[in-house]
Formats: C-alpha cells, sequence, structure tokens
C-alpha cells in the first residue's frame, strides 16, 4: 500500500520519456532503441551508489528530474512486490527536482547531495507526508517541521519522495504494521527485511530510492541492512541530532539516527552532512569526527568475534562471514579471533535493562500502574524476556543508577579494548532474513538456529553489544549463504570513530565486493 500526495504535475508519460533519454548518455544506446534504454534504467542508474548518481548529475550525463523518474518508475511497477515504500510526495520531489536543474545549468550547486533522491523511514518527520510509526492513531498525523536530519539532508541538496515501512512504533526485527501492512525481503518475498528500517532496507536492495535516513536502538539500522545485502551506519550517541514526534517523548536513552546506503563512502558522505550538535547544543560546541585510524587495509588492527556457545551464530552466517575473515588475512590483515572486549551475557543483561528503562516513558500511564501494582501479571509470565522487560521498565530508580555504573564500566573495557585493536568484527544477528512471522508478541516467539529453536529477542543480543556502550557500528555486506541470503558483518568502533568503522567497510568491499542486487530487481 503506497499513500499518494495528490499535487499538481506534469503527465509521468512524459517524464518517463525524459528518464529514457537521460539515461541513454550513460548506457551508450540509441534513442530509438527502447527496449536497451529501459535495460540501462533497470541495470544501471537505480543500482549505483549515491556518490556515482550524484557525479553524473554534475557531470550532466543525466538530470536531477530524470533521476527521480526513474525511481518513481520503478515504485510504480516493482514495489507491489516487497512493499518498502508506503508514502510519496511525488509531485514536491518533482518540482524540486526541477529546481535543481535549473541552479545546475545555471552553474549553482545546493550541496553535497545535489540532485539526489531519497527516501525516510516513516518514523521520522518529513513535511508534505505522513508520519505514522505503524500506528493506526497516527494514520493522519502530518508533521508541521521536518526533522532536523531530515532538513539538513535537504539543505545538503537532497530530493526527499518517499516514505519507508516499519514495525508498529518501531518495535521489531520485522516491518508489519496495520496501517502499511507487511513489507518483504526483495532477496526472497517469504522472508522478513529486518526491523525497524525495514522499508528502507528493502528499497536500497530493489533500486528503488538512492539513499535512506534510518534510526537505530536494538539494531533497526544493522539488522535491515544485514538481511538486505545493503550498508548501514549506527553513529556513536548523541553524534546526530534525534527528535521524535511520539507524544511525550522529548529525548530517549541509546537510540541513534543514522545513513543507509549501497555503499560504504555513501555512508561517509551522507555522516559528514548529518552529524553535528542539534539547535540548542550548536551555541557551544560544534562537531569534528576524527579521520579513519588508518590509510591501508593491511595497517588495520583487527579483532573476529563471530560466534560464542551462549548465544551460537547460525552455520551458513558464520561460514559467510568466516569466509570475508579468510579475504582479508589473503589481503595481508592480522586477525585476532581469540580476542574478547567483554563478556557478552553481562553486556546483554545490561542492555535490555536500559532499554527497557528507554521504552518506559511509552507506555501508557494505565498500563504502567498495573505493571506497577503487579495483579498477578508477573506470576502469570514464564521467565524470559516478556518478563524481565516488565520488570526492568519498572524498576527502582537505584536500579537503573546501577545499570548506568555497569554500561560505565564496559565502556572503560571496550576503550582499553580499542587501544588495542582498531576494530571488532562480529554478527550481526544470528542468522540470516528468516520467514515471516508474526504470531503472539516477540517475547514469545522462537528462532531455528542450527536446528535448535531459541528466543525471537536473542537476535538482538550482538546488535546491542555496540548499542548499550554508545559505540559506532557499520554494517557491511560480505556475501551470500548457500540458500541465496545475504549476509552483513558488524564493524565496532571506538567511540566517536566513526570514520574508522565506515572506511573499514570501504576497504573491505575491495577485497570481498560490495553491494549486488537481488536477481528479481534487475
Amino acid at each position: 500500500m503506497v499513500i499518494k500526495v495528490k499535487t499538481g504535475e506534469r503527465s509521468l508519460a512524459i517524464t518517463r520519456r525524459q528518464a529514457i533519454k537521460g539515461v541513454t548518455a550513460i548506457a551508450g544506446v540509441s534513442l530509438l532503441d527502447v527496449a536497451g534504454a529501459k535495460a540501462a534504467v533497470q541495470t544501471s542508474i537505480p543500482f549505483q551508489s549515491a556518490s556515482e548518481q550524484i557525479a553524473a548529475i554534475r557531470r550532466k550525463e543525466v538530470s536531477a528530474l530524470e533521476l527521480l523518474e526513474i525511481y518513481l518508475d520503478r515504485v510504480e511497477r516493482l514495489n507491489g512486490k516487497i512493499n518498502a515504500v508506503v508514502a510519496l510526495n511525488s509531485g514536491t520531489a518533482r518540482e524540486r527536482a526541477r529546481r535543481a536543474d535549473r541552479a545546475l545549468a545555471r552553474g549553482k550547486i545546493w550541496g553535497p547531495l545535489h540532485g539526489l533522491p531519497i527516501t525516510v523511514k516513516d518514523t521520522i518527520e518529513v513535511i508534505g507526508m505522513p508520519n505514522t510509526w505503524g500506528a493506526v492513531e497516527f494514520r493522519n498525523f502530518w508533521p508541521p517541521t521536518n526533522a532536523t536530519t531530515v532538513q539538513r539532508l535537504i539543505n545538503a541538496g537532497a530530493i526527499v519522495f518517499g516514505k519507508t515501512n516499519v514495525p508498529l512504533f518501531g518495535n521489531d526485527i520485522q516491518s508489519y504494521n496495520k496501517v502499511y501492512g507487511t513489507t518483504n525481503n526483495p532477496w526472497d518475498i517469504s522472508r522478513t527485511p529486518g526491523g525497524s528500517s525495514g522499508g528502507s532496507a528493502a528499497a536500497l536492495a530493489a533500486g528503488l530510492t538512492g539513499l535512506e535516513l534510518g534510526s537505530d536502538i536494538g539494531g533497526s539500522i544493522r539488522t535491515p541492512a544485514h538481511f538486505c545485502g545493503v550498508y548501514g551506519h549506527k553513529p556513536s550517541f548523541r553524534v546526530v541530532p534525534r527528535e521524535f514526534s511520539l507524544p511525550g517523548i522529548v529525548d530517549m536513552d541509546l537510540v541513534v539516527f543514522g545513513p543507509m546506503a549501497r555503499s560504504a563512502r555513501d555512508l561517509e558522505l551522507a555522516l559528514q552532512i548529518l552529524a553535528g550538535p542539534d539547535k540548542q547544543e550548536s551555541t557551544a560546541w560544534q562537531l569534528e569526527l576524527p579521520a579513519p585510524r588508518r590509510d591501508k587495509l593491511q595497517d588495520y588492527k583487527v579483532a573476529a568475534w563471530l560466534d560464542d556457545n551462549t548465544f551460537p551464530t547460525d552455520h551458513e552466517t558464520l561460514l559467510v562471514m568466516n569466509r570475508a575473515v579468510g579475504a582479508l588475512r589473503e589481503a595481508g590483515v592480522i586477525v585476532d579471533t581469540e580476542a574478547r572486549p567483554v563478556n557478552i551475557s553481562y553486556s546483554h543483561e545490561t542492555y535490555m535493562k536500559l532499554l527497557a528503562a528507554a521504552y518506559a516513558p511509552t507506555i501508557t500511564s494505565r498500563e504502567f500502574s498495573q505493571w506497577i501494582r503487579d495483579d498477578g501479571l508477573l506470576s502469570k509470565l514464564e521467565d524470559g524476556y516478556g518478563k524481565r522487560f516488565i520488570e526492568d521498565a519498572t524498576q527502582r530508580h537505584r536500579s537503573w543508577l546501577l545499570a548506568d555504573h555497569a554500561r560505565r564500566k564496559i565502556k572503560t573495557r571496550w576503550a582499553n579494548f580499542f587501544k588495542q585493536f582498531d576494530v571488532l568484527l562480529c554478527p550481526i544477528t544470528q542468522t540470516a532474513a528468516f520467514p515471516h512471522n508474526q504470531v503472539g508478541e516477540p517475547y514469545e516467539r522462537t528462532i531455528s538456529i542450527n536446528g535448535e529453536a531459541h528466543p525471537y529477542l536473542d537476535q538482538m543480543v550482538w546488535a546491542g553489544l555496540s548499542t548499550m556502550p554508545y559505540l559506532p557500528a557499520t554494517a557491511a555486506p560480505v556475501g551470500l549463504t548457500t540458500s541465496g541470503l545475504p549476509v552483513g558483518i558488524q564493524i565496532i568502533g571506538p567511540y566517536l570513530e566513526d570514520r574508522t568503522t565506515i572506511d573499514f567497510a570501504r576497504l573491505l568491499a575491495g577485497v570481498i565486493g560490495g553491494f549486488a542486487p537481488p536477481p528479481d530487481y534487475v
């Protein structure tokens, strides 16, 4: 389901012809060869990195309007299979694209993203499109302002033309809701693209957008990137401004906003635009992220933690990551597979306590009161994530302070670890994309790992490893399972050294390859 904002605009048939005309310059085909031009549209431009598309616009090999039309055409033809893009404001986007082209013709460039069509996750405010959070009660909420992150992308020249699907309130590792329905993985529509930025990753993988803006508190950028074979970056905490349209929520521990793309270079480009203090903080300080630690891949000091007895990695997923580590070694990189920065069980326990506390303000007063009184609720629940969430969401302030103190100790352990290593490679989740599973509550579900049932929410363990201590983490595709599903690897780095993890992802692509489109969308 796609909501289309109705505005005055020219015939789509005309602009599609313009799109075909523009792409022929890149594809090297005659205007008379319409079939060849259409093939070029499918295989060349839509799957290029944002950096390549921006360069093509600057060289006037394709116009901003032509590139936008290519994406709008693909959304119309292909989005029905995956339901990734759920709202469009094509009229406003077309007018902005025309203005971008006129500005470029005069020699004026708006910014580093000049003319690039992008989409934004539905939990982030964009003027001119609904901001539903996947909730029926917000179906008709149209934000009066852009989020700071969105405005920064627009100021840099981006053209926001659509929004992408999420789970209800962003609270799942799948993407489905009662407003827009279920988003499918473009590699296998019987499987989830992940969540909560599932629509974002699916749209990028299927060639429906040039760049995406997501958010992450439990792997919401990294898990979809991993499941769909694209890149994503969870910035260090507070590097990128965060804003929330949910009533009563002003700020939130752990959550970050960050870019998703088809190349690591695009992550670097977007982060340079997004990073920096918000309006209130900018009166006192500015941000300058340090350069990558190393110049060459072979100089990086790398640790790899790809499996754990307590939280095992699926054999197929592990095989792909091991191949990536093998490729690094063949390229001359020394990889330590024994070093461990923290105890994963202790880290996960601390993370879940802080995560539940972060979500506590979103719980209604009535429900919170019921939880405080208990009313026999806890006694009815089996030990597990559901029971622990209620206990941790209603914990005393002293308990939260103890959890935060534990976090501070864990952060110190990480800081010491990064005196010896530059990056840690680890899983993003224990498995590749799994079949849709919308039965019951997330804490009631299980996932099969190596033939055994494991708690569904164990899939957040590896993502939480970097989220809880506020560390930067980049998701990078490293190959396909024997079943043909993408596998990503998580690159964790020192606090505020976001450019190191992104640069390592870029260099890694040089030895194992980067993004590859799903076959059904080429």
